[in-house]
């Protein structure tokens, strides 16, 4: 990994996955990804503004046809969840009849997921499945299934890898958490 610690906002995160580990755990998802849907033509729906680098990794190494789409979603302020889910861009693309895959980058309360879900199933998808680079099963408020999930974490504030605090961080390519 990269450094040993780093400070964001005066804010301390200490090394938790290395790029490697992470792209291991994209490369499992990737490969029940490609026989889930071998034959199909899915509908990526990357939920922005995190899931753009695991939608990113997760979708070279899809080998099947696909569409990709983005909405853009925020629930976050510092480290915790506001608990409200403010829609910025939504969907615009038809979804009737459609497989969908929803990217996101992190599952914690479930609160942004618990909010997108109701509307995408009243647009009559043929599936909607749950792709979610980090799930934090402690945290979770709203039943949720997630049918594909690249590594499950504590309750603890990871940054990194796309996941930010207070807008810093995303680029960082390993994961970090708050000490």
């Amino acid at each position: 990994m990269g450094q040993s610690l780093i400070t964001l906002h005066g804010k301390a995160f200490q090394p938790y996955l290395s790029a490697s580990d992470i792209a291991a755990d994209i490369d499992r998802v990737a490969v029940r990804l490609n026989a889930d849907y071998a034959g199909r033509r899915p509908l990526f729906v990357v939920v922005l503004t995190g899931g753009f680098m695991f939608g990113t990794d997760l979708l070279k190494r899809f080998t099947g046809e696909c569409e990709i789409v983005f909405i853009r979603v925020a629930s976050y302020e510092g480290t915790g969840t506001t608990g409200q889910v403010q829609e910025i861009m939504g969907l615009r693309e038809d979804v009737q009849g459609r497989d969908i895959i929803l990217v996101e980058d992190i599952v914690d309360t479930g609160t942004t997921l618990s909010h997108l879900l109701p509307t995408l199933q009243a647009n009559n998808p043929a599936s909607i499945e749950i792709a979610a680079m980090f799930f934090k099963p402690a945290s979770l408020r709203y039943p949720l299934t997630l049918t594909y999930i690249a590594r499950e974490i504590p309750n603890d504030f990871v940054v990194g890898y796309g996941l930010d605090y207070d807008g810093l961080g995303r680029n960082l390519p390993d994961v970090y958490v708050a000490v």
